[in-house]
């Protein structure tokens, strides 16, 4: 399996998944456009959108850092046709940018809840809108980070307004690998099995204390190479779970993706996986 040659978009690919999934085709040749908002160093988070151009292409990828706020609509179509200039085509969209408050109806702010909005339903929407011209000549992929539609009362109890906005990308997924199909274009979810240990969530929780029960983003990687190197809509419309996506592929070891590989301890599931 190769992305050899291929165009990935990535949105808020300056850290985390999101980098993660750029390495990884880096290291097949690919081209890679990483589009985030992170183009000076934040003072918890590593990584910038130049920072990480850096590494992709020392991993043997080409690479297009473009500063974008995936809430702009003037941006994102201008950055998509940089893009499409700078390499000749666009073969994969990949919404990985997101926003998370775990916080309930009664105590959510309206302003926070509309962030959430924005960049995770909404940009999913007009990436995928503003990406459309160039798929439909490559017959290629749209990725969204977002989660099986688990209805379970558990997931809506404590933070409905982020679960409503991360089903919503899940539902543009399942209608734009309808509504795409004559273009030849797949359309796909991916989540994680289990909780993976990021700057983000090191930064959300206040500590590393719980990576010990998590898995690194590679896994996230390796399942989005395998979903993106597909071909004719072999895999399209599904809400996947990496590590099932991967055992679908042959892998059946998974202890090297542990943060602490070799230990016994526990893997945290992650929100929405029962």
């Amino acid at each position: 399996m190769s992305l050899q040659g291929k165009t990935l978009f990535i949105t808020g690919a300056s850290r985390g998944i999101g980098r993660e999934i750029a390495l990884r085709a880096a290291r097949d040749g690919a081209n890679i456009v990483i589009a985030a908002k992170s183009a000076e160093p934040h003072p918890k988070l590593p990584g910038t959108i130049f920072s990480v151009a850096k590494e992709v292409e020392a991993a043997g990828g080409k690479a297009l850092a473009l500063q974008v706020d995936v809430r702009d609509e003037v941006a994102v179509h201008e950055a998509l046709a940089r893009a499409n200039e700078h390499f000749g085509g666009i073969d994969a969209l990949v919404n990985n940018a997101g926003a998370i408050k775990l916080t309930g109806v009664q105590h959510i702010e309206l302003k926070r809840f509309d962030l959430m909005h924005q960049i995770n339903t909404r940009a999913v929407l007009l990436c995928s809108q503003a990406a459309l011209p160039y798929l439909k000549k490559s017959s290629g992929h749209i990725l969204n980070l977002s989660p099986p539609l688990n209805l379970a009362s558990k997931w809506f109890a404590q933070y409905s307004p982020y679960t409503v906005t991360k089903y919503g990308m899940s539902m543009l997924t399942v209608g734009m690998s309808e509504e795409f199909k004559h273009y030849g274009i797949s359309v796909n979810s991916l989540w994680p099995q289990t909780m993976i240990a990021t700057a983000a969530i090191e930064f959300q929780l206040g500590s590393r204390e719980s990576f010990k029960h998590a898995r690194t983003p590679a896994i996230m990687a390796d399942a989005a190479h395998v979903i993106l190197d597909s071909s004719e809509r072999s895999i399209t419309g599904r809400l996947l779970i990496d590590e099932e996506i991967l055992r679908e592929h042959g892998v059946t070891e998974f202890d090297h993706y542990r943060f602490e590989p070799g230990t016994n301890d526990k893997l945290m599931p992650d929100l929405f996986i029962d």
